[in-house]
């Protein structure tokens, strides 16, 4: 078990408008640590809707997750809105940056938020993350000013700032040009193979996923 990043048990899941339907339906599987997995299937699959789900932000479903060897099934929002900014980092397909923020702010904020390295360590992580990036030189830069891709990238270096067990991408090359999907995926990777950092990312990009460590594909809500 202490390979584990991510367990989850008869997952299941439904929504309720306009009609009572099952997204989700007996979902069973484990992440291990420093693997880097792609969530595939097609649009309405129920793939957003598990990523959502494994990440802790739905918590409307039965069955069993465990992340990092913790149970999170049952806590409160509370409980789980700190469990998520320690352990767990998102890149989203649109970077959520703060626009009239710079590059380096935007990647400090999470770990501002967790509140428990003073100010300047957390600047120099930051800027070692732009560095590990090819971001430095844009460090003071606003967000607003950056290209799409340079924008993604400081959005992985801010999903990294609290060094989390997993980091989850919902599209997170989805806006991309093939160049900085490459660049985006080969970060990835390396993060995965370099510091045993667990990936689990929802794509619809056939190449992405092929390069994965691990496919899993949904159909209607089940496993294929």
């Amino acid at each position: 078990m202490k390979d584990l990043a991510l367990s989850a048990k008869s997952i299941e899941k439904y929504f309720h408008q306009p009609q009572t339907f099952q997204v989700l339906k007996n979902i069973n599987f484990e992440v291990k640590k420093g693997e880097f997995l792609a969530l595939v299937g097609k649009s309405g699959s129920g793939k957003s809707t598990l990523l959502y789900v494994l990440s802790t932000m739905d918590t409307d479903y039965s069955g069993k997750l465990e992340i990092n060897g913790s149970p999170v099934t049952g806590k409160t929002q509370n409980e789980l809105a700190a469990f998520r900014n320690a352990h767990i980092g998102f890149v989203f397909q649109f970077h959520y940056l703060l626009p009239e923020f710079t590059a380096i702010d935007n990647v400090m904020l999470p770990a501002l938020k967790l509140g428990n390295k003073p100010k300047e360590e957390i600047r120099e992580k930051a800027l070692a993350n732009l560095d590990l990036l090819g971001l430095k030189p844009q460090a003071e830069k606003q967000a607003n000013k950056l290209s799409g891709g340079q924008q993604q990238r400081v959005a992985i270096a801010r999903a990294l700032i609290n060094e989390p067990a997993i980091i989850m991408g919902d599209e997170p090359t989805g806006n991309l040009d093939s160049k900085n999907t490459k660049i985006v995926f080969d970060i990835f990777k390396e993060l995965a193979a370099e510091r045993g950092q667990t990936i689990i990312s929802v794509t619809h990009d056939d190449e992405f996923a092929a390069n994965c460590d691990r496919v899993i594909e949904l159909s209607d809500g089940e496993l294929v």
